[in-house]
């Protein structure tokens, strides 16, 4: 008979993280970052709030910003509030990812105010992705003027036509003609494409290697000839702003030297941009259901029933103390997964970021919608952020970067390794 003890030494931790090595408090640095950042956005964005999205929700391009946005923006650099997410000294901010995380989940509690500091998605991700691999050329063309705010950018990788949780279907092709790329395809879901400078583009340029050796990463220009912006693709009934398009490629052509990297490394570019954006994004979500649970607790307190208060009722208490356990858990998954990153790089922390994605996005959705619940008709409304931070949550995060379920496979595959022989495949 086994002896299931065997082994407990060897099993008793799942992540490579010590108990010494848990310790998620600001530097001194980061803690100057959050108050500045805590100041501007009570003094200068909350306030502006709605007048924001007003603006930003009317853009139909090319402009990337909408008036109020470009002051903000400018503002916010002017105080040394930007391109806060870059650990790099030179262009960023010279956080740690911990630093960060503290400091986006202010970030978060305000659905514009990632673009105000530079620090939005997907530009943000193209931005670390261009610095470990742009040419010089294309540093001066593409990755400067998205350091100095001047510019927008998306991202193409998913496809109406095959499941894009699984991007080795992508069809979208690019074939080089002479010193041209020619690209052919079919994207949707690209956040941010109306009013963008260059679309970041996965397609195929080798069928016959390896599933994940067949896609490059091209950088085509928005006004390309043949690039057409079908429509915005409407989320919850919302279609308005920058978006989140459908992009048909019909014989575009772009330079040879537009190709980032190398010929074949697509895919494995496409999932080191994904893994820094996707702990942003759950760094961001603290943010949202922290203003949530805020949200909730002053209509609890307010909001007047029989001779005293929602308050007053178990079930309210119940909803309110069940948001706070698992929010404070969350944050510490989230906080874990950032360590992880500073102590041993984002290859080695796919786990973890998986985790605290996973986790974020399920229990943020439901602490908001129980907010929601708390504030009645009116949480459903626009008369309060909450709707919009549902859709964001449900419609966004739980599928953009990869659906819930395709995490959840990575972190089984990792804890299963655990207990199988290191020549087993899982």
């Amino acid at each position: 008979m086994s002896n299931s003890f065997a082994s407990v030494s060897n099993r008793a931790h799942a992540t490579p993280l010590k108990l010494t090595e848990l310790d998620f408090s600001l530097s001194a640095r980061g803690a100057q970052v959050r108050d500045q950042l805590a100041a501007f956005l009570d003094e200068c964005v909350m306030p502006q709030e709605q007048a924001l999205s007003a603006q930003m929700d009317a853009l139909n391009g090319p402009e990337p910003f909408a008036p109020l946005m470009l002051e903000l923006r400018a503002e916010a650099r002017q105080r040394g509030l930007w391109n806060l997410f870059l650990a790099d000294p030179v262009h960023g901010a010279g956080l740690s990812n911990v630093d960060y995380g503290h400091v986006c989940e202010l970030i978060g509690r305000s659905p514009w105010a990632p673009m105000v500091f530079n620090c939005n998605y997907p530009d943000s991700g193209n931005m670390e992705l261009l610095l470990d691999h742009a040419t010089a050329k294309q540093r001066t063309e593409l990755l400067d003027p998205l350091f100095a705010g001047d510019i927008r950018s998306c991202f193409a990788m998913t496809e109406p036509e095959v499941a894009s949780s699984d991007p080795t279907g992508i069809r979208t092709t690019a074939r080089l003609d002479g010193d041209e790329w020619v690209i052919d395809g079919h994207k949707w879901f690209i956040s941010f494409a109306i009013g963008a400078k260059f679309c970041l583009t996965i397609v195929g340029t080798d069928p016959d290697n390896e599933a994940h050796q067949r896609f490059s990463l091209i950088a085509v220009p928005m006004d390309a000839k043949g690039l057409e912006v079908v429509r915005r693709v409407p989320i919850f009934g919302h279609a308005g702003g920058p978006g989140h398009a459908e992009l048909r490629f019909s014989n575009v052509r772009v330079p040879a030297d537009a190709l980032i990297a190398k010929r074949g490394m697509g895919f494995q570019l496409a999932q080191d941009r994904l893994g820094p954006g996707r702990i942003h994004h759950a760094m961001r979500a603290l943010g949202m259901a922290e203003r949530a649970l805020e949200l909730g607790c002053e209509r609890a307190l307010s909001r007047k029933l029989k001779d005293g208060v929602l308050a007053d009722t178990q079930m309210i208490r119940d909803f309110i103390a069940i948001s706070r356990m698992e929010l404070d858990a969350a944050r510490l998954l989230v906080l874990r997964a950032a360590r992880t990153i500073d102590l041993y790089g984002k290859h080695k922390s796919y786990r973890d970021i998986s985790i605290a994605k996973v986790f974020i996005a399920q229990r943020a959705q439901e602490i908001i919608d129980r907010s929601i619940q708390i504030h009645g008709a009116k949480g459903i409304s626009d008369d309060t952020p909450l709707a919009e931070l549902y859709v964001n949550i449900r419609g966004l995060l739980r599928i953009g970067d990869g659906p819930d379920e395709v995490h959840k496979l990575t972190i089984a595959k990792q804890e299963l390794k655990r207990f199988t022989h290191p020549a087993s495949k899982v």
